[in-house]
């Protein structure tokens, strides 16, 4: 009877760590309603290949990746935000003008945006890393 007890309080610990526990998910489209031609001479290519990256820690869970959206389900959050396309997105754009100077007042726009995920899976450690890689372009007309 004791054994019973012991079993039903594990159970009951469980569960409530894993209804405790928190989860992210998210998907980095670059879907808009503006279209930008690049058919006449009226830009200049600014910076190639810059990067922005962001990454997160997490105990007791798992990351993985589906297409171009990247999910984590852990009991505990132990670094980053946890918003890691906000975040590879501004540091891509810090990454811009560090390197090129500042865009403020100017007509830029990211082209050939490209996207990559990857995750550390251990037994009680988890680790989802965002990166994003673009080109820019601004615009002379």
């Amino acid at each position: 009877m004791k054994s019973l007890s012991v079993f039903t309080s594990l159970v009951a610990c469980i569960l409530l760590l894993a209804l405790a526990g928190c989860s992210t998910g998210g998907v980095f489209t670059s879907g808009n309603v503006t279209d930008v031609q690049l058919q006449r001479n009226n830009f200049k290519i600014v910076a190639r290949g810059v990067t922005g990256e962001a990454s997160a820690g997490y105990i007791l869970g798992g990351t993985f990746s589906v297409g171009m959206a990247t999910n984590t389900f852990a009991l505990v959050r132990v670094s980053g935000t946890g918003m890691l396309y906000k975040e590879a997105l501004d540091n891509l754009w810090k990454n811009i003008e560090a390197t090129y100077g500042s865009i403020e007042g100017k007509k830029v726009a990211l082209i050939n945006v490209r996207y990559d995920a990857e995750a550390l899976n251990l037994i009680l450690y988890t680790s989802p890393h965002i990166s994003i890689r673009a080109d820019v372009v601004e615009f002379t007309e």
